[in-house]
């Protein structure tokens, strides 16, 4: 009569149990979707993801936002989960990795570049030439050094921040248009050429997703929506991966 080891009736055991476990939670994840999208009335559901937080599912919407449900779809939570043990903030962690770009991919030639000191620290920034919080940043970035700044006019508020936008992309210097404007105050002057790539801007943030004035892109592609203070960016900066 054959005998068998327990490890040898253990390994293929285990490996089916792993094979249909991963097929239930599949099935699950596809479930919820179709729930999901059954409630809000269009396929409007990016991705599902099952969580290690008490049976809740990671739900991505197309619009780019992130809410959790259950297996049922009984309930949906519109908030942040907080790892009580470690204290992170799961939700705004994954929002990052979300809404993360692939920096290189950025058209740099339609953005109006700013070095300081050697530059080799670099950031990309979308902003309305009339928005507060913008010029809060060009003040806070005016105090930094060695740093290279891409700013893509991004003109969102009215009609007036598309005509500053026109003047700035058209000076004869780009930077100190930029910068006369944001940090003194000084509007830039009359100026024509040919500004398509403010326009480009436009589709390039619709397509990221930009709905706000300042967001910046650090060099590894982490975006950080709306105005921080210089420390805060010096921060953020060291912890960019060179």
């Amino acid at each position: 009569m054959q005998s068998f080891s327990a490890r040898a009736v253990l390994k293929p055991l285990s490996l089916t149990l792993a094979m249909t476990l991963g097929s239930t939670a599949l099935a699950n994840e596809d479930e919820v979707k179709k729930s999901m999208e059954a409630f809000i009335g269009a396929p409007a559901v990016e991705s599902v993801k099952r969580t290690e937080f008490g049976g809740l599912y990671e739900v991505v919407l197309k619009n780019g936002q992130l809410v959790y449900t259950d297996a049922k779809n009984s309930f949906i939570i519109d908030g942040n989960v907080i790892d009580t043990a470690t204290r992170r903030d799961v939700t705004q962690e994954r929002m990052n990795q979300l809404s993360a770009i692939d920096f290189g991919k950025l058209p740099l030639d339609q953005a109006v570049k700013v070095v300081k000191g050697k530059g080799t620290r670099v950031i990309a920034t979308f902003e309305d030439p009339n928005c507060g919080y913008c010029k809060r940043l060009g003040k806070e970035l005016e105090g930094m050094d060695d740093i290279t700044v891409y700013t893509f006019l991004y003109p969102i508020l009215s009609e007036d921040s598309k005509a500053k936008s026109d003047h700035i992309w058209c000076a004869k210097d780009q930077g100190k248009a930029w910068t006369d404007w944001v940090v003194g105050g000084k509007a830039p002057a009359e100026a024509s050429c040919d500004a398509a790539a403010v326009a480009r801007n436009v589709e390039l943030g619709q397509s990221l997703r930009i709905s706000g004035t300042p967001t910046i892109f650090l060099a590894d592609g982490t975006r950080i929506g709306g105005y921080v203070p210089r420390a805060e960016l010096e921060k953020a900066l060291s912890a960019v991966k060179q």
